[in-house]
């Protein structure tokens, strides 16, 4: 019964979105508007039961000492009175430059061991990675920054982006695949050198194991950025797949081969932390009317409730993460009770919210947009509202909407707002299923 009135409703919100489509009036409004992310604070930690507040006040001191330990590398690489080098300029991802899917030959070249060395040179004294960085580009200078700047970006504290301090962000960070692209990485290098040459590459490796664990909350989630940001950064984030990602390379650190250069205590701290990472993964499965349905992008750190993210990020049921989740859980060995039922309520969640007979292409100069078309699909909605299940969509300006034809034009082709990946979840469970 509660997977039908699910259904009816989404299907309702798409008949809506429809009518708005073909010229209906009663609908294509803005509907909310996107509220800010509460920052990890110690003001908010002491509201918590008291037994459960000293745990969470130490791994906020701990991230405020570590942030000032980083801060002063950079100062203590430099002569007094010397300028530090210019930042390291923005790429794109890390797969572009940090391949790791060549043959294990490869990773032995001179080639390799440059990218590895360049790695090396930009580890944080926290022990992780920037994002958007070129390692395949020249090593760090003294005194470099570890991140590329933010200067450029306008101080609007309406901008829920805008970072306390545009010389110091992503300074350690899990977005965008960061920190754990390295690591792997590095041990391909490390494999491909087993003697003295490999060693640099196993220690650095190992100070990344160290950093995963040092971020990792004490609930079990990781937030985007470590040390702490503020804002959204500070929430757990699913958003990249940043959980499943360092608990999948913890999971593999506790148990593979490969990797028992890592001391063993660090080895059997990693298959605590990925054991807890999927117990903040069941837990922040939305729920509605007793069913389980799919994740957010991020939630809060202490009451794991969906929270904001970006301007045009408003909190929500999203698909994608949704769909990294679950391949998550479904790649895990012997799945839990728990782990099975929270696999089976976001694959109903991820069959009902489908739409079928819509595209959501370039239409003539007007940009993307969605319009019926017979036989087409199927799409999911980037977000959905957590209280009524219908598909939401962001500005820039922070309006919510119900129709992602109303957002605007830059907004509406800078992301991705309807997407088919959740159709990989779905063949998964396929297979999973038998």
């Amino acid at each position: 019964m509660e997977k039908t009135a699910l259904k009816t409703r989404t299907l309702l919100a798409l008949c809506l979105a429809a009518s708005a489509l073909t010229g209906g009036a009663a609908h294509g409004k803005v509907i909310a508007i996107n509220t800010p992310a509460l920052s990890l604070t110690l003001d908010r930690i002491g509201t918590l039961p008291d037994d459960q507040q000293p745990v969470w006040r130490d791994y906020v001191l701990r991230s405020q000492l570590q942030m000032q330990v980083d801060r002063q590398s950079l100062v203590n690489e430099l002569e007094p009175g010397q300028e530090p080098p210019p930042p390291p300029q923005a790429v794109g991802p890390s797969a572009y430059n940090m391949p790791i899917d060549r043959p294990a030959e490869w990773y032995g070249t001179a080639e390799a061991r440059q990218v590895a060395d360049t790695i090396v040179s930009f580890q944080t004294p926290a022990g992780g990675w920037s994002k958007n960085q070129n390692r395949a580009g020249p090593p760090r200078l003294p005194g470099q920054r570890y991140a590329n700047d933010a200067e450029t970006m306008t101080q609007d504290p309406g901008n829920f982006d805008a970072p306390h301090d545009r010389f110091w962000t992503f300074v350690g960070s899990l977005d965008n695949e960061a920190t754990t692209t390295e690591m792997r990485f590095l041990q391909q290098v490390a494999a491909a050198l087993p003697g003295d040459e490999g060693d640099k590459y196993r220690e650095s490796f190992v100070r990344g194991v160290q950093y995963l664990l040092a971020a990792q909350y004490p609930n079990g989630g990781w937030p985007q950025n470590w040390p702490l940001e503020g804002g959204f950064h500070d929430g757990i984030t699913f958003n990249d797949n940043a959980v499943a990602r360092a608990a999948t390379l913890l999971g593999e650190v506790a148990t593979q081969p490969q990797y028992a250069f890592v001391p063993q205590y660090l080895r059997a701290r990693s298959a605590t932390a990925t054991a807890k990472g999927i117990e903040v993964i069941l837990a922040a499965q939305v729920r509605r009317d007793g069913a389980l349905l799919g994740w957010p992008q991020q939630v809060d750190p202490l009451t794991l409730e969906p929270i904001s993210a970006r301007n045009y990020e408003p909190r929500s049921i999203a698909s994608g993460e949704t769909t990294d989740i679950l391949e998550f859980l479904m790649s895990r060995p012997d799945p839990s009770p728990e782990m099975r039922a929270a696999i089976e309520g976001g694959v109903a969640w991820l069959r009902s919210a489908a739409v079928r007979d819509y595209a959501w292409e370039r239409v003539g100069n007007e940009g993307r947009k969605l319009f019926p078309r017979a036989g087409a699909g199927p799409l999911w909605s980037r977000n959905y509202d957590v209280n009524n299940g219908q598909p939401i969509f962001g500005d820039k300006d922070r309006t919510i909407h119900d129709d992602v034809n109303n957002i605007s034009e830059g907004r509406r082709n800078g992301y991705s707002w309807w997407v088919t990946q959740p159709q990989r979840a779905l063949d998964a469970y396929e297979n999973w299923g038998k």
